[in-house]
């Protein structure tokens, strides 16, 4: 199975070997959206994957970071 590059680009891994993404929808047009809800979106999230998927992609953005 191949590995999707685009969404590998957005992903970033931890020391500890956890899979962080940003949240999506946060890049323009915030202008209308309340103090609070703009903070919310900044964090990151940890994904939960499978761990055939998870190895996938720890392979894949490890190739990337070197």
């Amino acid at each position: 199975m191949k590995t999707n590059k685009s969404f590998t680009k957005r992903l970033k891994i931890t020391r500890n070997g956890k899979i962080v993404a940003r949240k999506p929808g946060q890049n323009h047009f915030n202008a209308k959206e309340n103090r609070a809800g703009q903070l919310k979106r900044r964090r990151t999230q940890v994904l939960s994957l499978s761990a055939k998927v998870h190895q996938r992609f720890i392979a894949t953005a490890a190739k990337s970071r070197v």
